[in-house]
């Protein structure tokens, strides 16, 4: 639902909320917030709640101090886990300066420039998710282990698959808040996990990525247990990966998927550093189904792009990504190189081959791609460009 300012005012008032999160991402996406009070948030509309930025990774500048979150009212969700008397609400926010201008640096800005772009070109783009975790116990002391919950395989059931309620009240609390899960499973690794969302529009796909990692890790905690999105968590395992569906298509209704993917490919070495942002992401390509080069295919759904056509509905899953990403940056860069592609009318390469060419070996590797790249300068301004090659 979508709510005005005044609306929200109101919505605190009737639901007795007593504390109101504003979240943001830093570079990295990684979620952050401060809480206010109801009799600050009017305040927040207007003016914005200033936040220290010394200490975020992006934010940090020696000529600036201080920013401003000013929360957008269509984000507002109950915290479900929270009680119900003074309960939490939270919404994400927009970053400015202390001049009341936009912060180039905040990657949700980013990504509605990259959207704002696609408008005028005349072209819609929408994403859906599919995320893998693993469950972990907590030893006695409450500290992480990497002992499995279960060691069920893929799409198992109970009782080896010991996840199932876990998933179901990740499912239950990710739809009370107003996002929409698709379907859910056990995957392959032992205490491994998948959640897939249905294609969304991008800004609210980020939002829903961002609150999906928030809430997995939430219930987990609430069970006991540790969730690890990270590429490896164990060694001799399967990764996790973030597979992305992409959709693109014209005002006319007419499918541009075909012209995204060639342009996403493309453009796929100039931006995997910030698909896959980990030293240890770089061990999970070319492991069980995660690709490690630069290619496409219609049949294999263990290349790097997997195209496929249901119902005269095209869909392009790219499937490199992995969880550490930031989903703001993701998909503003996807929508750039798919606009790449489309307003060039580029081709597909022959599948199965793309001139035998790798997905980076190394984060060094990644990184002097990025550095190289044009189009990552043309697209990112210095301070994200600086978090990510340093």
């Amino acid at each position: 639902m979508r709510y005005t300012p005044d609306e929200v005012m109101q919505f605190i008032e009737e639901e007795d909320a007593k504390f109101i999160r504003l979240a943001f991402c830093d570079a990295y996406g990684v979620q952050k917030n401060v809480s206010i009070m109801p009799g600050e948030l009017m305040k927040a509309f207007e003016e914005g709640i200033s936040i220290g930025s010394g200490e975020i990774a992006g934010f940090s500048n020696g000529d600036r101090e201080r920013l401003y979150l000013i929360p957008d009212p269509s984000t507002l969700a109950i915290l479900p886990w929270r009680p119900d008397s003074g309960r939490v609400v939270r919404m994400f926010c927009d970053v400015f300066t202390p001049d009341g201008k936009p912060f180039e640096g905040d990657t949700r800005r980013i990504l509605r420039e990259a959207v704002k772009r696609a408008d005028e070109a005349g072209v819609e783009f929408r994403f859906g998710s599919a995320s893998e975790f693993y469950l972990f116990r907590k030893d006695e002391a409450g500290n992480p282990t990497k002992i499995p919950y279960d060691q069920a395989g893929y799409m198992d059931i109970a009782p080896l698959d010991r996840g199932e309620n876990i998933r179901r009240e990740i499912c239950l609390t990710i739809e009370q808040m107003g996002l929409t899960p698709e379907r859910s499973h056990h995957e392959r690794g032992p205490g491994q996990n998948e959640i897939d969302f249905h294609f969304g529009k991008p800004l609210k796909a980020a939002d829903q990525m961002t609150t999906f990692k928030m809430v997995v890790q939430t219930v987990a905690d609430r069970n006991g247990l540790i969730a690890d999105f990270s590429p490896v968590p164990l060694p001799d395992a399967p990764g996790n990966g973030y597979h992305i569906n992409i959709y693109a298509v014209d005002r006319e209704g007419n499918d541009l998927c075909r012209y995204a993917a060639a342009g996403i490919i493309d453009k796929i070495r100039d931006m995997t550093l910030f698909l896959n942002p980990a030293d240890g992401s770089y061990a999970r390509f070319g492991t069980g189904t995660a690709p490690d080069r630069v290619n496409w295919s219609s049949t294999d759904g263990s290349e790097m792009v997997h195209i496929s056509t249901h119902h005269d509905k095209t869909r392009v899953d790219l499937r490199s990504p992995d969880a550490l990403s930031n989903p703001y940056l993701v998909y503003a860069l996807l929508i750039h190189a798919g606009l790449h592609g489309i307003e060039g009318k580029l081709e597909l390469p022959k599948e199965m081959d793309a001139g035998g060419m790798l997905l980076p070996q190394s984060r060094r590797e990644a990184m002097q791609a990025t550095a190289e790249s044009d189009f990552i300068k043309t697209l990112l301004p210095e301070e994200i460009r600086k978090c990510y090659l340093s």
